[in-house]
């Protein structure tokens, strides 16, 4: 299927590795131009670049802490000028500080929240207006089924990542009529390079959970993510797609 992003602009937050650089290696195979977003420009996202701009992706890096607006709404002007607009937004970017919640402290809730949820709504409000100008958008954040079911030991992950699916449900609402769809993906565990780093029983655990009996790669999100930023997409909004192998269920 053509996904129809030649030309297109995406900014990918949490961009260096694991999903977020499955997400951007997507985007460029389907043509689109991108502005990939993480903590540090150089390591691992200096590498990808290097490797998307070789096979002739438009690629732009830039430094940002999701957490904090400026730093946001910089790397967003950053990329309108550089690519000349932006109509994507990939928010990928997250961290976990796992604890029993009577052990979490207001520094484990705060950075968890002020990355996984707070950066979702920082980087939707600085891309809207780009959206608007543009007359056409597509918006997906990056969720968990954990944020639908909870799980114990991650109430401040849970919390945050439930928040996403109430913001996106809410943005989609509010731009619609700019030609702007928002949409949520719901992975399971994903193997990830920190996921591979888990005690071999919680990885055995969680593929037990699923029907499909295998554990996602990160392309497998990937993949749901480009379409959900395609023309092939345009009348699906305010959706949850869980990509969990049917862990969830």
């Amino acid at each position: 299927m053509d996904l129809e992003l030649e030309g297109r602009r995406a900014l990918v937050t949490g961009a260096a590795r694991g999903i977020g650089a499955a997400i951007a290696t997507e985007l460029a195979r389907e043509g689109a131009a991108l502005l990939l977003v993480d903590l540090a420009v150089d390591g691992d996202l200096a590498d990808l670049a290097e490797r998307l701009a070789a096979s002739g992706t438009d690629v732009v890096t830039c430094a940002a802490d999701v957490a904090d607006r400026a730093s946001v709404e910089a790397a967003v002007a950053t990329g309108v000028e550089r690519l000349g607009g932006l109509e994507i937004l990939v928010c990928n970017a997250g961290v976990t500080r796992d604890g029993v919640s009577w052990k979490l402290t207001d520094d484990d809730w705060d950075t968890v929240l002020g990355v996984n949820l707070k950066g979702v709504f920082h980087c939707a409000r600085a891309v809207i207006p780009a959206f608007r100008t543009a007359g056409w958008g597509r918006s997906v954040a990056i969720s968990s089924i954990n944020g639908l079911r909870g799980k114990f030991g991650q109430a401040n992950y849970a919390a945050s990542k439930a928040g996403i699916v109430g913001l996106c449900k809410t943005l989609a609402r509010e731009v619609g009529r700019f030609g702007t769809t928002v949409n949520v993906v719901a992975p399971g565990m994903v193997m990830t390079e920190m996921a591979r780093q888990l005690p071999g029983e919680v990885i055995e655990r969680a593929r037990e959970e699923t029907v499909l009996g295998r554990l996602a790669e990160p392309e497998d999100v990937a993949r749901v993510v480009a379409f959900l930023c395609s023309e092939a997409a345009r009348h699906v909004t305010g959706e949850v797609v869980r990509v969990d192998g049917g862990q969830y269920i």
